[in-house]
C-alpha cells in the first residue's frame, strides 16, 4: 500500500505560478511512476505530467514548456512547477503512483488549483 498526501493548491491570477507536492509513504520501494492528474468540473481525469524512476518525463501537450514535474527520492515526494497558469487549467489536482509489477495506481486526496484574477 502506498498513501500520498498532497499540498500545494491554492488561488493565483492568470498568468501566474504554483508549486504543487506529493509526499509517499508505504511500499515506496516499490513505485514506478510518479505523476499528476487533473480534473475540471464536468470534464474527464487527465494527465498533466508525470516521471518514472529513471527520471524520464512525459507532459500534455498543454502544458509543455510551462510546467515542471519532478522528485525527490530522498524525500519520497513528487512535485509539479506550473507557471504561467491559465484560467482553463482551474481543476483539482490528483497526485498518482503506480507500484509494483501490476503497475497499481494509487491516488492522492486531491488539490483545488484556481486560476481567476
Amino acid at each position: 500500500q502506498v498513501q500520498l498526501v498532497e499540498s500545494g493548491g491554492g488561488l493565483v491570477q492568470p498568468g501566474g505560478s504554483l508549486r504543487l507536492s506529493c509526499a509517499a509513504s508505504g511500499s515506496i520501494f516499490s513505485i514506478y511512476v510518479m505523476g499528476w492528474y487533473r480534473q475540471a468540473p464536468g470534464k474527464q481525469r487527465e494527465l498533466v505530467a508525470a516521471i518514472t524512476r529513471g527520471d524520464s518525463t512525459n507532459y500534455a501537450d498543454s502544458v509543455k514548456g510551462r510546467f515542471t514535474i519532478s522528485r525527490d527520492n530522498a524525500k519520497n515526494t513528487v512535485y509539479l512547477q506550473m507557471n504561467s497558469l491559465k484560467h482553463e487549467e482551474t481543476a483539482v489536482y490528483y497526485c498518482n503512483v503506480k507500484s509494483g509489477s501490476s503497475l497499481k495506481n494509487y491516488w492522492g486526496q486531491g488539490t483545488q488549483v484556481t486560476v481567476s484574477s
